[in-house]
Formats: structure tokens, sequence, C-alpha cells
């Protein structure tokens, strides 16, 4: 749509510019003990239920009487209850211990329940060993459980995947893979279908559910001309859209290859508890051998068989598992309860990062405000006339997608002619030079026109200005307004609350719009007028003065702010409209285009890590006094599979809250 150009004169004098703005170790090794069933698979409770039932009806009875049982001929009816049981609740458990044995891998959790469990029933107390095998199992069905409701909180945004797309093909449509589709193609999206590929909209108007790629539940209307990105679902009308994007370069591949991939970079927190549970777990085996052997030999009175057994409680309490699976599950929590707000974080090493943000730093255009840009003013000079300016600009602007270009070309109302336009040329962080109608013509940033040695005028203005000269006479400018986004100042507050220190804003636009916005905004300090390699160098600045424990945040749009992106501690980009820098270059992906998010991922951060924190001190402290009980003899089997699968379960209960 047209939009009418306010062309009231004006009496400033000057006019100063902005620039258009510029843009292992696995953990499988330590954790290797199999479950009944893949997590990679589907998870089924109704196959994992079914073998504890049959335990159980072998346990109980065996529980019950257990003096009876004992009393037979060898015990023989106690054996003929209890090990079968102890093969259907410890099969996995011993056969991926004698694997990893076999690999080299002796010391983890299966390696101790194997040992401790099979030294129970050595010494006849089948009871107990049976006991810790099945409550191992129940803790593992616990921890598929979480596993399969964290892997839930994602399996929403991995469903969006496009199934196939309705191809036009000479008058009638036909279902393709959409990896299939080329650009240019014409796919036809029915209501309720899922729009495979991103493009334009060439007839048809509807709204779309925009939730799997944004968080947000409210349709959005979209109309002709407008662009959709793949994995948003049509409600209502037929689109035909022409495609602009293969699948694989789409928005939404990036996003799913994101998502997938995330549980790839490991927090600083998960790295540490794989290391100590490789050193933790065979101080633990010898010092169980060394109160297994040396108490006989030492204490008058002491028995072997007495601390053969607290030598095997001591070993049952000593498995890491809670530890192990408590703290990467909390990070998948965390990650993927970021996801379900629109936040999708490439991984938890990030969340660890943002825990210790202290210096948050704000792009201005697509960031803090809308990049919803608009033309308000158009002061010509030297007899050149207003139509004429905005002509000329438009024309210039017409290879651009920069929202000041698109401004400029929905203010001229007139047919857009590139044919005249030769030698085009961007100047990066300046403008652009072209030959219209064989006059060369040039329009951009104040600096440009500085850089041509073209005399102009010059005052601070309220707005974003591009600056013209046809044949190095200087025609005028046009200034360009652009709108603040609603939840900007909440952003600005929301991260003053929670204690970040210093919030900056860098920008490529003029003094007068940087002071303005940040005066507005309750922004600590700006730096304006840079071109994107100055950007880089001012966020080195911040980040040398944090110190080595300060991190420093940049948030921008992604499009021209990559460089900054990268280079920032945690690179946090605005990616609501499917921009490709920003879901290449960010760390962490804000798809709602809300700044308020960042303060609500620096939140899911700090409680993730408070959950994380929690389940190791819980588990330590646990584990430590039940270690000294069970070396005392106070501790029997039994609290010791408390210690072990107990702890275990209640700080993997602990980690699903990351989730919510």
């Amino acid at each position: 749509m047209k939009r009418k150009v306010h062309s009231e004169s004006s009496d400033c004098c000057n006019c100063e510019h902005d620039d258009h703005e510029n843009h292992n170790h696995n953990h499988d090794e330590n954790h290797n003990h199999d479950h009944n069933h893949d997590h990679g698979g589907e998870f089924n409770l109704k196959n994992e239920v079914l073998p504890l039932v049959a335990i159980l009806s072998l346990y109980a009875p065996g529980v019950i009487f257990e003096n009876q049982l004992h009393n037979t001929f060898y015990s023989i009816g106690e054996y003929l209850l209890f090990i079968p049981a102890y093969l259907l609740s410890g099969w996995s458990v011993l056969k991926t211990a004698g694997r990893n044995i076999l690999k080299g891998r002796i010391f983890d959790e299966t390696f101790l329940m194997a040992v401790a469990t099979l030294g129970a029933i050595a010494i006849h107390k089948l009871p107990e060993a049976v006991g810790v095998m099945l409550f191992y199992k129940i803790g593992e069905l616990f921890q598929d459980i979480a596993v399969s409701r964290s892997r839930n909180s994602i399996k929403a945004l991995l469903e969006v995947r496009p199934d196939y797309a309705n191809i036009q093909t000479e008058g009638e449509l036909k279902k393709v893979s959409p990896n299939t589709v080329k650009i240019g193609d014409i796919i036809v999206v029915k209501p309720g279908e899922k729009i495979p590929l991103d493009g334009e909209i060439l007839d048809g108007n509807s709204q779309v559910d925009t939730s799997a790629l944004t968080g947000e539940s409210v349709p959005r209307r979209v109309r002709l001309g407008e662009t959709v990105l793949a994995g948003m679902i049509n409600k209502m009308g037929v689109l035909s859209i022409r495609v602009t994007k293969l699948f694989d370069d789409s928005s939404i591949a990036k996003i799913l290859d994101l998502v997938q991939n995330a549980k790839s970079k490991k927090a600083e927190t998960e790295k540490f508890i794989t290391k100590f549970a490789r050193y933790y777990t065979p101080i633990l085996v010898f010092a169980s051998v060394a109160v297994a052997l040396l108490p006989p030999l030492f204490i008058a009175g002491a028995t072997s068989s007495e601390w053969v057994y607290r030598a095997l409680i001591l070993l049952v309490i000593s498995c890491p598992c809670g530890l192990v699976i408590s703290i990467p599950l909390g990070y998948f929590g965390g990650v993927g309860g970021a996801d379900k707000r629109g936040i999708l974080v490439k991984g938890s090493t990030f969340l660890d990062t943002l825990n210790a943000v202290n210096t948050v730093v704000f792009d201005k255009t697509g960031t803090l405000t809308k990049g919803a840009f608009k033309v308000v003013q158009i002061i010509p000079s030297h007899g050149f006339k207003k139509e004429e300016i905005l002509q000329l600009a438009a024309q210039l602007e017409s290879h651009s997608n920069h929202p000041i270009a698109q401004s400029i070309r929905n203010a001229y109302e007139g047919k857009i002619d590139d044919f005249e336009m030769r030698d085009y040329e961007e100047i990066a962080g300046y403008g652009i030079r072209a030959k219209v109608e064989n006059r060369v013509v040039i329009a951009g940033s104040d600096r440009l026109l500085q850089r041509e040695n073209i005399v102009h005028d010059k005052c601070p203005v309220a707005g974003t200005i591009v600056y013209l000269a046809v044949d190095n006479i200087y025609a005028g400018y046009i200034i360009i307004m652009d709108e603040m986004k609603e939840d900007a100042k909440e952003a600005i507050q929301a991260l003053k609350r929670m204690g970040v220190e210093k919030i900056v804003m860098l920008t490529g636009d003029n003094q007068a719009i940087a002071s303005g916005i940040a005066q507005h905004l309750g922004i600590d300090s700006y730096e304006a007028e840079l071109l994107p390699e100055e950007k880089v160098n001012a966020l080195e600045k911040l980040i040398s003065s944090g110190g080595k424990h300060g991190k420093v945040a940049f948030v921008g749009d992604g499009i021209n702010d990559a460089p900054v992106i990268a280079r920032a501690d945690v690179g946090i980009a605005m990616g609501g409209l499917g921009s490709d820098a920003a879901i290449e270059t960010a760390d962490i992906v804000i798809m709602t285009d809300a700044p308020s998010k960042v303060a609500e991922a620096i939140q899911i951060a700090r409680k993730t890590r408070t959950i994380v924190w929690q389940n190791i001190g819980f588990a330590l402290f646990i584990k430590g006094v039940f270690i000294g009980l069970g070396i005392l003899g106070v501790a029997t089997m039994w609290e010791a599979v408390f210690a072990d699968v107990g702890v275990a379960m209640l700080a993997i209960f602990n980690a699903t809250r990351a989730m919510k």
C-alpha cells in the first residue's frame, strides 16, 4: 500500500543523518547403562510397567514369606523366587556392565550395581540384592518419564516440519516433497495445511498460526504481497505462494537443526559433573575394597561377612547416577522451557553464560524499534522538487531489502522504472551510488556526502535522514521515522530489576535519534553513527572492561549485526522475521521479536542453574551422610537404595521444574 508523503516545509537548516543501519566428551560414555527402550524412540509407559509387575509378583511373596522360604532345603524356595526376579530387574545392568568391562570402561554405575548386588547374593542377602535392582529399575522408569516430558516440550516444534507441498503445474496440483520444490515455483496452501516453504503471497489472504515459530498463539493476518514462512499453519483462505527459498534454507529448517543439535553444546556444569563422576566412582570402589578388607585385619572381633556387607552398601550408595542423570535433564528442561516461550537456545552452555551477563548491548533498528519506517518529510534544495527527489530515491533503493529502502518505495506512488538505472553500487555503511538517466545519483548518510566533498545542510533531526545528491550537487533530504516497540521500555526496566549493571545501545543512526531513544527508554549509555566494524570495536571495549567474570550479551536483528552477534559472549538475535543471519550467527534466537524476552531468557537461565546446583548439593550431602552411616554399620542395604535411587528420583523430579 502506498503512503502519502508529508512534505511540509521545514525551517530546519541542516540535517544530520544516519546511514542505513548495518548488519566431546560424550555423556553417553559416562552414562552407559541400557534402558529398556531407546530414548531416541517413542516412550511407551505400558512396555515399561509390565516387566515391573512381573518382578513385583515374584518379589512381594518372597519378602512376605522370607523366613519360610529361607528354611526350605538349601533355601531353594528363596532362590526360586528371588533369582528370576533379580535377573528380570537387573539383566540390562549386568549386560551393560559386562560390555563396558570388555571395552575398558570399568568404573561406572552399572559396575557398582553389579558388584554390590552379586556380592549381596554371595553373602545370602537375596531380598536386598533384588531390592537394589528393582528400585534402580523404578528410578530408571521415572527418569524415562522425565526425559519424555522434556522431549515433548520441544516436540511440537519438531512436528511443524512440513510433509508435503502442493505445487501448481500445468493447471493441476501435484503433491511433492518440500525438498524438491525450486525457487520461483508456485505452491498452493489450503486451509488447515502447513506452509511448506518460505515465499511471497501471489493470491489470497488468510490468517496464519505462527506459534511454532514465535510461541505466540494469536493468529496473524497475511495478505497479497506479504512474506510467509515455512512452518506457519494456514487457518482460513487458500493461498498461492511463490517460493523464495529452498527448504534447506528456510527458517524452519534452520530452527529444526538448532533444536536437534542443541544438546551437543554442553554447559560447563555438565562437563564438570561428567569429569567429577570419572574420578569419584573409582575412588569409592577402592574405598569399598578397603572397608571390606582392612577392618577384619586390624579390629578385634570384626568379621569379614559384616564388613563385606558394609562395603557392598557403600558401593550402592556411591552410584553417581542421580547426578549424571539429573543435571543434563535440568539443562534439557531449561532449553525446552525456553523453546515453548519462543526463545531458541542453541545449547545449555549459553544458558550457563547468560547467568554471568552483567552488560546487555542493544542494536536500535529492528530490536528496540519496529523497523517499520515511514517517510514523514521531504526537504528539497538547489531547485529540485520533492517528487523528483522521492522518485530518484525510490529508483536507487529498488534493489534493497532494508526497511528504510522499503519505506521510500512505499511512499513513492508512481511506477518504479529501474531500467534507466546503471552502474549500481552499494557503499557499505554509507549509502548507494548509481547512474539514473545519465546522471550520477547518490543517496545515503551525511558521511557519504562528506566523503564525496558535497556541500550540504546539517542539523540534528529526530528521525532517520537520507541525503541525495545529483551530479555532485546537493538535492535535499528525506526524513524517515521509526516506531518504538511496545515492550522496549519494559525490557530495559526488567533487566535493571534483575541486577544487570549496564545497558548500552549501539546504532548507526544519528546522535539526535540515539540520544532521544536512550533517554526515553532509560538506557545507561549509547554510541551513535557507527559502521558495522565500529560496532564490533565498541563491543570489544565493553567486553575488555567487564573483566573475566562479567559477560556481555548483544541483541540485534541479525541482518547487519552478524559480526557483533558473533563476537559477543552471548549473541541474541531477533528472528521473528526469519532472518537467516539471526538463526545462523546467534547463540539465542528470539522468535517473537520482543526485546522483553531477553530478560525472560536470563530468568530461565538463572532458574535452570539454581535447580542444577540444588541437585548437586542435595545429592552430595545425602550420599556423604549415608556413606558415613554405611561405614559405621548403621545403614542397611535398604537405606543404601534410598541414598542411590531415592536421591536420583528426587533430583529428576526437581530437574523437571526447569521446563515450567
